[in-house]
């Protein structure tokens, strides 16, 4: 069975690197873009391929190899080395650094596992709605100490199967799927409506860095002010159509677990205070950054500063306490829009994308409609958390903007919708993670794709009342 599994798996990748890499060639020996210039089309074919290792990673290659090879094959397009690795100069990729260190010391430090059962100790008399509310409470605050979906995650869900054990939840059940789902959902979906809330928003400040004309328009402030609203409009109304798809029908058990009593009896470590002192500051500062006028970047380079001084975390754990393979990946992604610029490929895909949208362009709601819904069903193949497709329009949105009148701003919005999708695992690495940590106590298949219905329902109609209130803002003319 498993070796099964395995040869699908290799044709599934054969299959869809052969979707990219025939193109590929085709584009380098016939040329068919006459406008783009040699270059440019190599460029493109190059992309192409770095795309196909990105997602369907052939021979096991792990990201940051998709992005090696990029950069082999611009220098060898004669590109200069100062636009083929300009994103690893961003001030995104080093504000992306220390965050996933805050991620990993919430692991160290165990304050995230603290929190968490602090507040599922408060439940005295448990239902599966008291449940829910707390997985809210739990995922919006370890949302806002850190951006690390990953760190939430591993955090939350073993908690939420735990939680399921403990009040007496069978395997397989409704409820059970329910719970874990809701705590997935969590870690994931309300901390993308601000900017430091999930890696979206600092992957995404940074392609938008890339651009000139949209340098400096990504801030946590105008993320607060054009997202804030719809996704946790969208949460509220997936936990609503969640509940009713998978509502359970087997009660919970009354007692209250040993376990989360002890929970808030353990008195606090000093590296717990400290590293919750330093978080919520961190946010704090990230929220008035228009009063104070300190760079994001410069606030989490203190507090990673201030992490190694305090000996919160010490040399060792530079190796080891994030993916460095995540973070060359994003910073080789970053470095699109500055290769696209320079080699004229913005322009020529932004005449491209600008004449697709033509047809549905005689209304703002038809268009961003269907651009929803196309990241949508376009994330059945990408999956590589969207990265390779928002590093491929944010370049165009400038011109999609004066075409349409749409704000790049409105472009976040969608692009975090599509990015959290979970119809299928595959789409979604959190939900497989999800999955391996929770074994046998997972959730049902076909209650995650419910859910995952429940979630794409409840962002278009979030959409139905974000479209009145960005054109309110001036985003949509």
């Amino acid at each position: 069975m498993w070796e099964e599994k395995m040869q699908k798996k290799s044709y599934i990748t054969l299959i869809g690197c052969a979707v990219f890499l025939i193109p590929a060639i085709l584009i380098m020996f016939l040329k068919p873009f006459p406008d783009l210039g040699d270059t440019g089309t190599m460029v493109v074919a190059g992309v192409l391929i770095t795309v196909a290792i990105w997602i369907f990673k052939p021979f096991k290659l792990p990201f940051s190899m998709g992005g090696i090879f990029l950069a082999m094959w611009l220098l060898i397009l004669g590109v200069k080395p100062a636009v083929v690795f300009a994103g690893f100069t961003q001030s995104a990729i080093w504000t992306l650094i220390p965050a996933l260190f805050f991620g990993f010391v919430l692991q160290k430090t165990g304050l995230g596992t603290r929190l968490a059962m602090l507040v599922m100790g408060l439940i005295k008399k448990p239902t599966y709605i008291k449940l829910m509310l707390a997985w809210v409470i739990i995922g919006i605050g370890l949302s806002i100490l850190t951006p690390s979906i990953t760190v939430r995650v591993v955090i939350i869900v073993p908690i939420a199967a735990k939680s399921c054990e403990l009040f007496g939840i069978e395997k397989n059940s409704r409820g059970n799927s329910l719970i874990l789902l809701v705590a997935f959902a969590m870690a994931l979906i309300p901390g993308t409506g601000w900017l430091t809330g999930s890696l979206g928003g600092p992957i995404l400040q940074g392609l938008f860095g890339a651009v000139p004309e949209l340098n400096g328009m990504l801030t946590f402030s105008s993320w607060l002010s054009t997202s804030f609203l719809p996704m946790e409009i969208a949460t509220v109304l997936m936990l609503v159509l969640g509940y009713l798809f998978l509502r359970p029908k087997d009660k919970l058990a009354a007692a209250v677990s040993p376990e989360l009593e002890a929970a808030k009896n353990t008195p606090w470590s000093s590296k717990e205070k400290i590293t919750c002192i330093i978080l919520c500051s961190v946010f704090a500062l990230f929220a008035t950054s228009k009063i104070h006028g300190i760079p994001d970047t410069a606030v989490c380079l203190l507090a990673l500063l201030l992490f190694f001084v305090l000996d919160i975390l010490d040399s060792k754990d530079i190796g080891t306490g994030i993916s460095w393979d995540l973070v060359m990946f994003i910073a080789f992604s970053l470095s699109l829009g500055s290769v696209f610029g320079s080699t004229g490929v913005s322009a020529w895909l932004s005449a491209l994308v600008v004449g697709m949208l033509a047809p549905v362009s005689s209304s703002s709601w038809l268009l961003i409609y269907t651009i929803a819904i196309f990241l949508f069903a376009w994330r059945f193949l990408d999956i590589a958390i969207l990265m390779p497709t928002m590093a491929l329009l944010v370049p165009v949105l400038p011109a999609i903007s004066s075409a349409y009148g749409i704000s790049p701003l409105v472009w976040t919005t969608l692009f975090v919708m599509a990015l959290n999708c979970f119809f299928m695992p595959y789409q979604n690495m959190w939900a497989l993670m999800s999955q391996s940590i929770t074994g046998d106590r997972c959730w049902a298949p076909k209650h995650l794709s419910a859910y995952g219905l429940a979630y794409f329902l409840a962002c278009m109609a979030a959409l139905a009342v974000a479209i009145p209130y960005w054109t309110s803002q001036g985003l949509i003319k």
